[in-house]
């Protein structure tokens, strides 16, 4: 039965009615209801807001590195540290470090790193146990968290406006009928409602189609992370250490970096982001990253210790010049929903704290007002006077730059970041855009040599996986497949034929394999139950044929300590 089916047969849905509906609660989702609550307090009003989080509990799906800049939480919450906010890991010491093949280690002088490097004052931290104490705090201000439902659908009103999401069915088997434990989901509905999916947000990529948000911006570019924690011996452990890599394992026309954060209790957390915008299709982002550890100066950081965490997720990386308008009727887009991370400094919990107070004080002062369902443009008129929209135009072009190699990004990051604020300029006086998605920059494995990935050694370096075993994901099996496929012929006839199946590389979780029917014809086998919801398949796919989908709440992986 299709979705419409199934509610002209089971409905009328039941239906709940709020202030503000937020939709994902990770720290912009969170931030939002936080100041919403803080706002209506202090005018004395009763305000209903609720949040919408698709994993077990807020944090369970929340993937960063992290270094967090305290700026906007010092804006949010003054008192975060008499709270018990855990920010409790200042940043002791920076090194940024360019490598070459054969453990050759190259470190940057401190007086040559640019600005965007620096993290003092900053905190190395868990962005999940982060994200589960504001869901705590937006709690006892009396914000409803409702976890384990996920927003599948947008509602509009008779006007185009948005008026609210409709939660997934639950109980649907693979068949696509109802079974025993079948229950219809139930619409919330907002006189505003603010999306805060984070990157690449199955909603938020709706309501930028349907609104056309991008017109006249940049394609929107995103690249990969995939983490790692480690327990470490005590005599390795170097409490606020930060280090960021260039260089190998990356060739010079590849974006891409690796991070290592010695966080507090012996643990190192450690990944390598690769720009999902190369060109090769025999690249792999997971084996990259696997590498990478094998270098002297990764490895020696981590050798004795055991791994006890691991996950993937797709960042956004345009920039401001690839930003959407973030409004539209009944509704907001913020966080990484709509595209605020600075790839130059790799962080974005500082914006997403940032953009979902801009956007709750926006809708604060429309309900006050008595309006509902328009567009909230006190928001982006906001973002353009505060500290943010600063940052991010002095960082406007530091992803296209890299487009044309790592070595000339590194230079004109260090002329653009270092030297004109020396001279006084904190902005270049230049432009740089792109004009394709990352989609298309893929090229045919015919144009390439193949690589060949050592295999995992089990101690140092893993396979896919026993990595996806680690983060703890699980769905409920008997459900549609929540990765689907617009034509179920391209991925042979196009993808393997053409770009050598490149789905099997790019995933970092073994979602997709090519296998051999009894005629000995190539089909692609999904395998959902391993996806950690990173959304690259969503992204890399030559053909965009894969279109990633809201699975049952709840499901996915279940982040500790990430």
């Amino acid at each position: 039965m299709t979705p419409q089916e199934i509610l002209e047969q089971h409905g009328p849905r039941e239906a709940m009615e709020y202030d503000v509906v937020i939709v994902g609660g990770g720290p912009a989702g969170m931030a939002t209801a936080i100041r919403l609550k803080q706002l209506a307090a202090q005018d004395g009003k009763d305000l209903s807001v609720v949040v919408l989080e698709k994993g077990s509990e807020p944090g369970a799906h929340i993937l960063s590195g992290a270094v967090m800049d305290p700026i906007a939480i010092n804006e949010l919450i003054p008192d975060w540290k008499a709270l018990g906010a855990p920010l409790n890991q200042p940043v002791t010491d920076d090194l940024v470090l360019f490598l070459s093949e054969g453990d050759g280690t190259a470190t940057t002088p401190p007086f040559l790193v640019p600005e965007c490097f620096h993290n003092e004052g900053n905190y190395v931290i868990s962005l999940g146990a982060l994200t589960k104490w504001m869901g705590e705090h937006a709690e006892s201000l009396g914000v409803e968290v409702f976890p384990g439902f996920t927003a599948a659908e947008v509602l509009y009103d008779e006007r185009g406006a948005v008026r609210g999401v409709a939660t997934g069915n639950m109980g649907i088997g693979k068949d696509g009928e109802p079974h025993d434990s079948f229950q219809l989901g139930m619409e919330l509905l907002g006189k505003y409602t603010v999306f805060a999916e984070g990157a690449r947000g199955h909603l938020g990529k709706q309501l930028i189609a349907h609104f056309k948000l991008d017109h006249g911006k940049d394609p929107q570019s995103y690249a990969l992370g995939v983490k790692e924690l480690w327990e470490v011996p005590a005599d390795k452990a170097r409490p606020g250490l930060v280090v960021h890599t260039a260089g190998w394992p990356m060739d010079d026309s590849t974006y891409g970096g690796g991070f290592l954060y010695h966080q507090e209790g012996n643990r190192v957390t450690l990944g390598f982001v690769t720009g999902l915008d190369y060109k090769n299709p025999w690249l792999s982002p997971f084996e990259e990253m696997q590498r990478w550890k094998t270098h002297h100066a990764i490895r020696q950081h981590i050798e004795g210790g055991k791994r006890i965490g691991y996950g993937a997720r797709a960042i956004t990386a345009g920039g401001i010049l690839s930003l959407p308008k973030t409004v539209f009727p009944g509704g907001a887009l913020v966080g990484c929903d709509a595209g605020y991370l600075n790839a130059s400094r790799i962080k974005g919990s500082h914006a997403a704290i940032k953009t979902g107070m801009l956007a709750a004080e926006a809708a604060f002062e429309a309900l006050r007002a008595g309006r509902s369902h328009d567009e909230l443009s006190a928001y982006p008129a906001a973002f353009e006077r505060s500290w943010l929209h600063d940052e991010l135009q002095a960082s406007k072009n530091f992803k296209q730059w890299f487009k044309k190699g790592n070595t000339v990004g590194a230079l004109m990051t260090g002329i653009e970041q270092w030297l004109l604020p020396k001279l006084g300029k904190k902005i270049a006086p230049w432009t740089i855009h792109r004009l394709l998605p990352d989609h298309l920059m893929l090229q045919p494995a015919s144009q390439h040599t193949r690589i060949d990935y050592p295999k995992p050694d089990g101690i140092l370096t893993f396979d896919r996986l026993s990595s996806v075993f680690i983060s703890n994901t699980n769905h409920e099996e008997n459900q549609p497949a929540h990765l689907t496929l617009k034509d179920a012929s391209v991925p042979v006839a196009v993808n393997l034929a053409k770009f050598a199946g490149p789905e099997g590389r790019y995933c970092p979780a073994g979602v997709y394999e090519f296998v051999k029917n009894d005629d000995q014809s190539d089909r692609l086998q999904i395998n959902a139950q391993n996806c950690v919801h990173c959304k690259t398949c969503d992204i890399k796919d030559p053909t965009q044929n894969i279109v990633w989908v809201t699975p049952e709440g709840g499901g996915g992986p279940n982040y500790a300590g990430m």
